[in-house]
């Protein structure tokens, strides 16, 4: 099911023929069957992947960066087999203190710094300070990462990935922790980036628009198509499931 998507989609340069491929991936996490013998060709600009806790939208981020290889079948990108993380592609993790390492915004930033520019730690921190300045953001330079708000960590995680320069994006959950107007940022920021876009989320506003949706269930795409289309669909099981597991509430 290929067809247009009915809201507008970001203008951002086509992705090249040879994108992702998933060929007969199986994955096995202890006595769990992630996935097995998963087809996927992920070409598209922006992408979304829906579908409840559980469903193995986390665990398709974490092969495409690398992080977690199948034991069946092949990952790969651009025609590589894609075994380890590259610098080509970041993960921006569902929970930001699994991502955040140093003690302040300042430091954190300047590590994505040199890994897209290659500086030294003093010119990395000059580059970063403008880069927030250039946001509104430069009193956060000093800020203890420990003392901000989830929300507030999980947008350094985003700068961080911004800076680090990566040519796809792989986003986990990226809006669960702001509120309305970070969640109206982020999607501006996403909706102006160059890269390729990957998204796992139960925000479905943010996705509706894509050229591309795929709902994911126990590890299977139920659904694949526009956004607008797969997001209908969802949500109509969704409230069908609702309605079915309501209990009785007594008089």
């Amino acid at each position: 099911m290929k067809q247009e998507a009915s809201a507008a989609v970001p203008s951002v340069p086509s992705p090249s023929p040879q994108g992702w491929r998933l060929a007969q991936v199986g994955l096995r996490r202890g006595a769990t069957q992630v996935f097995d013998r998963l087809e996927l060709q992920l070409d598209e600009p922006r992408i979304g992947l829906i579908g409840r806790n559980g469903a193995g939208k986390t665990s398709l981020l974490r092969m495409l960066a690398g992080l977690e290889p199948p034991q069946h079948g092949q990952v790969s990108w651009q025609g590589q087999a894609v075994h380890a993380p590259s610098r080509q592609v970041g993960l921006m993790f569902q929970n930001p203190d699994d991502q955040i390492i140093f003690p302040t915004v300042e430091e954190e930033l300047a590590l994505s710094w040199q890994s897209a520019h290659g500086t030294d730690r003093r010119a990395a921190k000059a580059g970063v300070r403008q880069f927030l300045q250039a946001r509104g953001l430069a009193d956060w330079a000093p800020r203890a990462v420990a003392a901000l708000s989830q929300g507030q960590r999980q947008w350094v995680c985003w700068l961080a990935m911004l800076l680090a320069e990566p040519r796809v994006l792989l986003l986990d959950e990226p809006y669960a922790s702001l509120d309305l107007p970070g969640q109206m940022r982020l999607a501006a920021d996403m909706a102006a980036s160059p890269q390729q876009i990957i998204v796992s989320t139960h925000v479905l506003e943010h996705v509706r628009g894509y050229p591309r949706v795929l709902w994911l269930e126990q590890g299977q795409v139920r659904a694949d198509g526009p956004g607008a289309v797969v997001c209908a669909a969802y949500e109509a099981w969704a409230r069908a499931q609702a309605l079915t597991h309501t209990p009785a509430v007594e008089a």
